[in-house]
């Protein structure tokens, strides 16, 4: 029997998790929580082993596209509901996809773990924009990357907004931090390739590079790119040939890029 609970005070405590608590809070609460947006990427999540714990969504959802969550979730897990005005007010913003969903977050994978298997990593440092953390994701997944590794100077990947702009990917390539300075990646296995404009920088359709068996992929911030050191450090420092003078493209951008073209042969 679904557990549905109409909320018509926007301060309700019950609801904290969807509106007051901020991403910080979520991650040290029971565990660590996080919320995923949309029937879609919830199942997603759901299919990769993720819990849920509540569920917030308009009511002509409960027999609609919130169905197959609701059929495959504890059947007394919470399902919070109320008018569309109530819930634009809980949440600050209009529920487009209709859905949200608290999860519990998974006890994540060793950086070996992740090493062992791969044939391409990608390593993000430093990178703290929610949407271009989400496109990368998406782009890995997509695009042939084994795992991702993430400094501590990165953004969370179960952010809200990067598990919405990832569209679930964040649940289907394998991740974890990275508790070892980059150059140590080398120790693992692997070919580092800083992605960079130096000097230096070999054209990323060099063929040597797609001829290594395995590569560790290297992307900065947004801003300032990859530090000295970290650039010193790689083994290789590769450019994306432009044109027009361009000199860089938004790390977004230059992941997909990079990852079809260095994907392997």
């Amino acid at each position: 029997m679904t557990n549905i609970i109409e909320i018509s005070d926007i301060n309700d405590p019950r609801v904290a998790v969807y509106s007051r608590l901020t991403e910080a809070q979520l991650r040290v609460l029971d565990d660590g929580v996080f919320i995923a947006e949309s029937p879609k990427v919830i199942r997603v999540a759901m299919e990769s082993g993720y819990v849920p714990m509540s569920m917030l969504c308009e009511r002509r959802h409960i027999a609609g596209d919130a169905s197959w969550i609701l059929e495959h979730s504890p059947a007394d897990m919470p399902v919070y509901t109320g008018t569309r005005e109530i819930l634009e007010g809980l949440t600050g913003y209009k529920l487009t996809r209709g859905v949200l969903c608290a999860m519990r977050r998974k006890e994540l994978p060793s950086v070996p773990d992740i090493c062992h298997v791969a044939r391409r990593l990608a390593v993000i440092d430093g990178v703290c924009d929610t949407t271009n953390i989400g496109a990368i994701f998406r782009s890995a997944a997509a695009l042939g990357i084994d795992g991702i590794l993430l400094t501590p100077t990165s953004c969370d990947p179960l952010n809200r907004r990067s598990v919405r702009v990832s569209m679930g990917t964040v649940f289907l390539v394998p991740w974890t931090w990275l508790d070892r300075p980059v150059r140590e990646i080398s120790a693992l296995g692997f070919k580092t390739v800083a992605m960079a404009l130096t000097d230096n920088s070999v054209s990323l359709d060099d063929p040597a590079l797609n001829a290594e068996p395995r590569l560790a992929i290297i992307l900065g911030t947004e801003g300032d790119g990859l530090a000295h050191d970290v650039i010193a450090d790689a083994d290789i420092v590769c450019r994306i040939p432009m044109s027009h003078n361009v000199d860089s493209l938004n790390v977004a951008a230059a992941s997909a890029v990079a990852f079809w073209q260095l994907r392997g042969k």
